[in-house]
């Protein structure tokens, strides 16, 4: 296994993408000014919702999203806009039974899912370059009618015990009667974007297909009183073509040409008042006109030549295993010459010339010893990473105060969501978790995309991080905003963490070091860790409070409300998070001295803080019980009530997360800083009391090494003996959040009459916490899992070989720590792989998924992994962490 850095050397092969990565990031060209941007979901966000009582999903439900001009963002299917959603473009389909078009992903509402949220469509992210010079989607839109009811009727009957009811299980992909959609874009130039759209009819018969691509402004008019309306026009132009006029003070000059000549339907970007609300006149120019229009023949937009909205309107009819290919083109008028042809023979070689391109720039990022199979999961990671961007826009003030034009919001409002946070202006493009279940950022999520994203685009993972710490996001107390749902909730402090890395991925990528970058988000977070320890520290005690710390149901209570006991919690994790915390900013603050010296006293300053953190693990205040539980070897929440302290022993990933606060700090680094070492060396010196939190080393030459930890020697062997037992959190897919010992030893704390319970559940969860839509009591989380494997082999770099552990527990197989990582990150790259029989784990049952051959390559990247089978659970697209797994195979193999 390579170190957590790159198998490659520093200066990599300058690829026409890399070209066009340094011209966007110089601006001197604007590559990254389409992309696809647009969400998989816009209703039922906080965003759109103007409810009197926060009720999102029911403000703003799918059925209204076909009407109802969007206010904060717009969504598409396999779309992309400009990078501030302007003007958008995107499929819409119709199978000729369908009851709508289908132009947007349909699925089930939080309170619709027996598991919550949960889109019910088949859609991969293929392909992508970091520019989006060529972007690769595919959607399997069925023949048969799609099954709306069912899937809502079906789901409602079952309870949380139930697995979900899924769309394959409708039978409507049976016999494979079903299109292959696929969106290809390649640009040109910075605005020439060329489109080509391929329906490929899988079945057995010919099959009708209405195909429209629909371009469309944003909404921007409604809001203000005098806002000028942009405009689409019909206008004469490229023979064998449509061509529409784009009339917008910012993209002035674009045109869109349909090839073909199809018909051209026009239509406003405006809310069917008197469908969703039974009041107001009729509107034959509304939003949703496309579905009178094709679905109930109505055609009485057949001769309208403008509007806010146009769809090119393709009727085919797809051979039985054939295929049709549509292609458009979006082109700003002086961007290409009119003399040469919009759909010649150039087109299909710019397409060819892109799809070449971006194998040659993923040949500089993915090894070339890994196999066929594993490149193409890796590959098909960083396209969902790329694809998942979206733009994002949420300004907290107008928000709660309403729009000018607009009835003024309820105000109740003003006593519920996001309140403390009128601060918050957002209007940027960012990367999203999923853009159908999460299409809104979350910070701890983000993180974790910044190290996936660094190996295709360093400058856009260090510009994230950089933007969640800027003025108009962080709150002036110095917290990062968690989500929209609730931006004050607490999420682990992983930002630091994420810089640091991207700092040191960066420098071995290009072989030059952005102190800059450093710089700039450690001042930021300097904010961040002070909020941290004014706020969730309480009595000042190095021990650390938080909330769910975005592992949402894994305690016995929920951790962000008041406990139903009374009493307050001191939480391992949380305590741990913070230890983390003080060793990435000690390592930020180490090199940031190397150039300029006044760093050396923060750099003591968090040392001296980590170590009083890690003695506080160890030894808590009056009630003499620490977060240790020496009896176990484990670390537990302690639970304090009035009448005493005991642990919650629930053997979780919350006693894990120690592991994750680990540094070494090696002497040859501290030569150049002689004022943190003198320091350093009084405290151990003078406070004899702390020192054994601080592990030294002799050198060959005499000299020391040291190791900051939370967990070393004899207890890293004891919580590595739990974690390392397939009976507990060892799965043949990598770490569990919970252990398994739990299914027959569940952990139930009675109080007051009362049952508190915590089974191990290694799929859905069978509790509404929050939402009920994610569990952390038994399956596993590749986030987690990533930081486990990068701390074992810290721990490996300070130990060199000398300290093994048995792996797994119980079975004699000795293995240094280093090829413990190793071992984690093969079981984890596992769920994604072929087996030895050719299946991926990741499809469990689903036959389709293992055996056909269009469906058998297609990956998905899930929000976590059945925890004893591999499948996986959750949102589907959750590319954002789980694509981690691309660095995993980039540094490690399979």
């Amino acid at each position: 296994m390579a170190p957590s850095g790159e198998t490659r050397p520093p200066g990599r092969a300058r690829t026409a993408e890399a070209v066009r990565l340094e011209a966007a990031q110089a601006r001197s060209a604007h590559w990254r000014r389409w992309g696809p941007y647009l969400a998989e979901r816009q209703w039922g966000t906080v965003r759109e919702d103007y409810s009197r009582s926060g009720t999102a999903w029911d403000y703003f439900p799918h059925d209204q999203a076909r009407s109802r001009a969007y206010r904060w963002g717009e969504d598409g299917l396999l779309g992309i806009s400009d990078n501030h959603q302007r003007l958008c473009f995107a499929l819409a389909l119709w199978n000729e039974r369908d009851p709508i078009l289908k132009e947007r992903l349909f699925g089930l509402s939080g309170p619709q899912g027996n598991h919550g949220e949960d889109v019910k469509e088949y859609y991969f992210y293929l392909d992508a370059t970091p520019t989006h010079s060529y972007l690769h989607g595919l959607y399997k839109y069925p023949q048969a009618e799609f099954p709306y009811g069912r899937l809502i009727e079906e789901n409602a009957r079952r309870d949380r015990s139930a697995p979900e009811f899924e769309l394959l299980d409708t039978g409507v992909f049976d016999d494979d009667r079903y299109f292959d959609v696929t969106a290809e874009y390649a640009k040109a130039t910075p605005d020439d974007v060329l489109v080509r759209l391929t329906v490929a009819n899988r079945g057995p018969e010919p099959a009708p297909l209405h195909l429209l691509p629909t371009l469309w402004f944003r909404n921007t008019w409604s809001w203000e009183p005098v806002a000028p309306r942009p405009r689409l026009r019909r206008v004469d132009g490229v023979a064998g073509a449509a061509t529409v006029w784009v009339e917008h003070p910012d993209l002035a000059g674009f045109r869109l040409l349909a090839e073909g000549a199809p018909g051209l339907l026009f239509t406003e970007n405006e809310t069917n008042v008197r469908r969703l609300f039974g009041d107001g006149e009729p509107q034959p120019f509304a939003k949703d006109a496309f579905h009178d229009v094709v679905v109930h023949d109505r055609t009485s937009l057949a001769h309208e030549s403008e509007g806010t909205k146009v769809a090119a309107h393709y009727r085919l009819v797809v051979g039985a295993r054939e295929q049709v290919t549509v292609r458009l083109r979006l082109v700003r008028a002086d961007a290409t010459a009119r003399s040469v042809p919009a759909f010649g023979p150039a087109f299909d070689r710019i397409f060819a010339t892109r799809r070449r391109e971006a194998d040659e720039f993923y040949d500089t990022i993915i090894p070339a010893t890994l196999a066929e199979d594993p490149r193409r999961v890796m590959r098909q990671a960083l396209a969902g990473m790329l694809w998942s961007k979206q733009w994002y826009h949420y300004d907290v003030r107008r928000w709660l105060e309403g729009d000018p034009s607009q009835p003024p919001p309820p105000l109740e409002r003003w006593h519920g969501r996001n309140v403390d946070w009128t601060h918050l202006y957002n209007d940027d493009v960012v990367s999203m978790p999923d853009k159908w279940e999460y299409p809104w950022y979350a910070a701890w999520d983000l993180a974790f995309h910044a190290i996936a994203l660094t190996l295709v685009d360093p400058d856009f993972a260090k510009a994230q991080l950089i933007l969640f710490l800027r003025e108009w996001y962080m709150h002036p107390n110095g917290q990062i905003p968690a989500y929209e749902w609730a931006f004050g909730d607490v999420n682990p402090p992983v930002h630091a963490w994420a810089a640091w890395r991207v700092y040191k991925i960066e420098k071995r990528l290009r072989g030059t070091a952005d102190r800059l970058f450093l710089e700039r988000v450690f001042q930021k977070l300097l904010l961040n860790f002070t909020w941290w320890v004014n706020r969730k520290d309480p009595e000042g005690k190095n021990v650390f409070q938080g909330g769910f710390l975005g592992l949402d149901n894994i305690g016995v209570f929920d951790r962000s409300a008041p406990l139903p006991v009374g009493g307050h919690l001191e939480q391992s994790d949380g305590t741990a998070w913070v230890g983390m915390f003080c060793v990435n900013m000690l390592a930020m603050a180490l090199e940031l001295a190397r150039e300029n010296p006044a760093y050396e006293d923060m750099a003591s300053k968090f040392f001296e803080h980590f170590v009083y953190i890690a003695h506080a693990m160890g030894a808590m205040g009056k009630d003499e019980i620490e977060l240790w539980d020496e009896v176990d070897g484990f670390f537990y929440d302690v639970l304090h009530t009035p009448t005493g302290a005991r642990f919650l022993k629930v053997r979780s990933m919350v006693g894990l997360v120690p592991l994750f606060a680990v540094q070494v700090l090696e002497p040859e680094n501290l030569d150049r800083l002689p004022r943190f070492e003198r320091r350093m060396n009084w405290f151990l010196e003078n406070r004899p009391d702390l020192r054994d939190h601080v592990v030294g080393q002799n050198t060959p030459d005499g000299r020391t090494r040291r190791l900051l930890s939370l967990v070393s020697g004899s207890r890293l062997q004891r919580v590595l003996r739990y974690m390392l037992d397939e009976d507990e959190f060892l799965s043949p897919y990598g770490i569990r959040a919970l252990s398994r010992f739990h299914r027959e030893h569940p952990y139930v704390l009675v109080v007051d009459g009362h049952e508190h319970r915590v089974d191990y559940e290694p799929a859905e969860s069978t509790t509404g916490l929050f939402g009920g839509n994610s569990n952390w009591r038994g399956p596993v989380w590749v986030p987690m899992n990533f930081l486990l494997i990068e701390s074992l082999q810290r721990f490996a770099h300070f130990y060199l070989g000398d300290f093994k552990v048995e792996c797994p527990t119980g079975s004699g197989r000795m293995l240094t720590l280093w090829d413990t990582a190793a071992e984690l990150s093969r079981r984890l790259c596992r769920i994604f792989l072929r087996d030895g029989d050719g299946r991926r784990p990741v499809h469990g049952g689903a036959g389709k998924f293992q055996v056909d051959p269009h469906w058998r390559d297609l990956v998905l990247f899930y929000e976590y992994f059945h925890g004893d089978r591999g499948s996986g659970v959750g949102a589907s697209h959750q590319t954002g962490w789980t694509g981690l797994v691309a660095k995993l195979l980039q540094q490690s193999g399979a």
